[in-house]
Parts: structure tokens; C-alpha cells; sequence
């Protein structure tokens, strides 16, 4: 009940509250919080680095992958629902259209070894390590 009249207060005090929030609001529909797009998760070890990557609704077949140096690129295309006549958005989040991501990879890769496999919505990519870059175990020579 105290928290309701301070609240009320509050609104008084500061005619722009209810302002501001409505233009936050607004802003938010208008531009969606954005994160790096598609959601990306990458682990290593001596041999390989791995990629995951959540792109539910894409045509894997579409997915265009690109290795430079130390560089991955992603590349694809999310195409919109159709809806029927006489059906509209009441909301809509998931975003269509053409998405790249590039990111920094641990180590160097052998480009030509690189595979890729898409499963429910999730696309796994392998990259190993380049023979060069691989760690040496050196043996200490005893005398």
C-alpha cells in the first residue's frame, strides 16, 4: 500500500517516467536487443577446434563457410514464415534475412580439412589444427 502512494509520488514528481518508459519500450520493439548473432560456442584441444552454431530455420544447404588464417566467417539466410491470407504477427522476435559472423579461431587450420554437419538446428563445424602450428614434444637428449 506505501510502495502504490510512493509510486504515485513518484509519477507526480517526475511527469516524464511514464515517458520515458513508454519510449524504452517502444525503441525496444522497434530494435531488438542484439547479441552476436548466431549464438556461437567454440572449445579446442592440441588436435582441432570445434564451432557450434544455433541457426534453427536455416537451409543448411545455404550455410556458406569461409576459413582465412585465423578467421571463420558464417554466412546464411533465414527466410521469413509465410502467413496465410488473413493471418499477421501479434509477435514477432526471430529475425530473417541475410546474418555473417566472423571470429578470431584459436590457431591456424588446415582449410582443406574442415567438415561441417547440421543437426535440429545446429551446425557443428570441425577445423584441424595446421600441421605447423601443432605443438612439438621435444625430448631432452641425456650425455
Amino acid at each position: 500500500m506505501l510502495t502504490r502512494e510512493l509510486e504515485r509520488l513518484e509519477n507526480v514528481l517526475d511527469p516524464w517516467r511514464d515517458f520515458d518508459r513508454l519510449n524504452s519500450e517502444l525503441f525496444e520493439m522497434i530494435y531488438p536487443a542484439r547479441g552476436e548473432f548466431p549464438p556461437m560456442n567454440m572449445w579446442k584441444n592440441e588436435e582441432k577446434a570445434m564451432v557450434s552454431v544455433e541457426i534453427p530455420g536455416v537451409d543448411p544447404e545455404g550455410v556458406e563457410i569461409e576459413v582465412s588464417g585465423e578467421m571463420l566467417t558464417l554466412m546464411f539466410e533465414r527466410k521469413p514464415e509465410e502467413l496465410k491470407e488473413g493471418e499477421s504477427y501479434t509477435r514477432k522476435e526471430r529475425w530473417y534475412g541475410q546474418f555473417s559472423r566472423t571470429i578470431e579461431l584459436p590457431f591456424n587450420v588446415q582449410a582443406d580439412k574442415v567438415t561441417a554437419k547440421f543437426s535440429k538446428g545446429v551446425l557443428f563445424i570441425e577445423l584441424p589444427r595446421a600441421e605447423a602450428e601443432k605443438p612439438k614434444k621435444i625430448t631432452v637428449k641425456v650425455e
